[in-house]
């Protein structure tokens, strides 16, 4: 998607605020923890000082994942989205053939995907074999898990 990360102004703020979080909160109890392994000696042989300093680097790394995410958002109006075909941000109801089960999704931008709460990433196997289905059409997907078909039985916002 050309480096633009497109989001619900839900999903951006949510990213802000984890990112917030982390730069406040995270790095303080960061700097306690090696902090407190300093205090207990010897820096060479001490596991919980190299744990920390660890567990500091996987701070920054996901610190600076979240701000490259940040730097180039787009926030997409969710009233504004087409709903005759699937595209990005709308709400899907499919029909697996294989299962004969309705599945809910909307689909969305990477940084915003959650599974749990039925949000697929436009760049899944699902997600993109939807894009620019309609209403009736099926697709087939092919997943780790082998082919599979839906149908689309409705698309909204």
């Amino acid at each position: 998607m050309s480096g633009i990360n497109y989001l619900t102004q839900e999903g951006y703020d949510h990213l802000k605020h984890e990112l917030d979080h982390l730069k406040t909160n995270g790095r303080q109890d960061a700097a306690k923890a090696i902090a407190e392994a300093r205090e207990k000696g010897d820096l060479s042989e001490n596991a919980e000082y190299h744990a920390a300093k660890d567990a500091q680097g996987m701070l920054e790394m996901k610190i600076n994942d979240l701000e490259k995410k940040l730097m180039n958002v787009r926030i997409i109006d969710e009233s504004t989205i087409d709903t005759s075909q699937v595209v990005l941000l709308a709400s899907v109801k499919l029909l697996n053939h294989k299962t004969k089960k309705e599945l809910n999704y909307k689909i969305v931008s990477e940084a915003e995907a959650d599974l749990k709460v039925g949000k697929i990433s436009v760049n899944s196997p699902i997600g993109h074999g939807l894009l620019g289905k309609k209403v009736g059409e099926k697709a087939e997907i092919k997943t780790p898990a082998g082919n599979l078909i839906f149908e689309v039985l409705e698309i909204s916002h």
